[in-house]
C-alpha cells in the first residue's frame, strides 16, 4: 500500500520522517531560487552592467514599487517578502509545466503552509511598526463588539489565500494532463501556454494580497 500525506505520495523516508513528492519540488524549486539569487547578487556587485545584474534590479526596483504603492512608502522587509512569495510560487507553477512534475503548490498543504506565513506576518509587521497595543486596539474599531469579527475576516482571509491558489494551479494541471492523456503533447499546447499565464497570475495577486494585508496592519495605529 502506498502511503499518501495530503493526496501526496511518500518517496522516502529520512528516519521516520515520510518525504512527499511535494516536498520534494518544493526544496529543489527552493535550492535553484537560492543558487540564483546568490549568483545575481555577485554579478550585481562585481558586473553591474551584465544584462543579468540589469534583471535583478528590475525585479528588486518593480517590487519596491509595488510595496510603495501599497503601504504608501519604501519597506525593503516587505518588498523581499513580496518578492519571495511571488518567485517561489511563480518558479513551482512553471515547474509544473515539465513532464512528470506535479507543482508543489498544487498541494493545499503547501498553499497552507504559504498562507500562514502570511498571517503571521501580518500581526508581526503591526506590532513592530505600532507597538503591542497600538495594534491591537484595531481590533475594537469602530466598535468594540466588531472585534471578533476582525478576529474571523484574518482568519477567513488566510483561508481563502490557500484554497484560491490551491484550487488555480491544482484544476489547471489537471486539465492539461487529461488532454496531454487524451489527445498527445501537441494539441493542448495553446492550454498549457494558458495554465502558465494563470499561474504567472496567480503568484501575483498572492504576492499583492499578502502586500494589502500586511500594509494594512502597518498602517493600522495611523487610523
Amino acid at each position: 500500500m502506498h502511503l499518501r500525506i495530503f493526496g501526496d505520495p511518500v518517496l522516502f523516508h529520512i528516519g521516520t520522517v515520510p518525504v512527499t513528492e511535494t516536498m520534494v519540488t518544493s526544496t529543489v524549486v527552493t535550492l535553484l531560487l537560492i543558487a540564483t539569487a546568490v549568483l545575481l547578487a555577485y554579478l550585481a556587485t562585481l558586473r553591474p552592467q551584465h544584462w543579468l545584474s540589469l534583471v535583478a534590479f528590475m525585479i528588486v526596483e518593480s517590487f519596491d514599487n509595488l510595496v510603495t504603492e501599497i503601504i504608501g512608502r519604501r519597506h525593503t522587509i516587505v518588498s523581499t517578502l513580496a518578492g519571495s512569495l511571488f518567485l517561489f510560487i511563480a518558479s513551482c507553477n512553471i515547474a509544473g509545466q515539465l513532464p512528470g512534475v506535479h507543482p508543489a503548490t498544487g498541494s493545499l498543504a503547501t498553499t497552507s503552509a504559504l498562507a500562514v506565513v502570511v498571517f503571521l506576518s501580518v500581526p508581526i509587521a503591526g506590532i513592530r511598526s505600532n507597538g503591542v497595543w497600538g495594534y491591537i486596539k484595531h481590533y475594537f474599531r469602530p466598535n468594540p463588539l466588531l472585534m471578533p469579527l476582525h478576529v474571523i475576516s484574518e482568519l477567513s482571509r488566510t483561508l481563502a489565500l490557500a484554497v484560491r491558489l490551491f484550487g488555480n494551479i491544482m484544476s489547471g494541471h489537471l486539465v492539461v494532463g487529461l488532454l496531454v492523456a487524451l489527445a498527445g503533447f501537441l494539441v493542448p499546447t495553446p492550454i498549457m501556454a494558458l495554465d502558465l499565464l494563470i499561474g504567472l497570475l496567480q503568484a501575483y495577486i498572492f504576492a499583492i494580497l499578502s502586500t494589502v494585508y500586511i500594509g494594512a496592519a502597518i498602517s493600522a495605529g495611523e487610523e
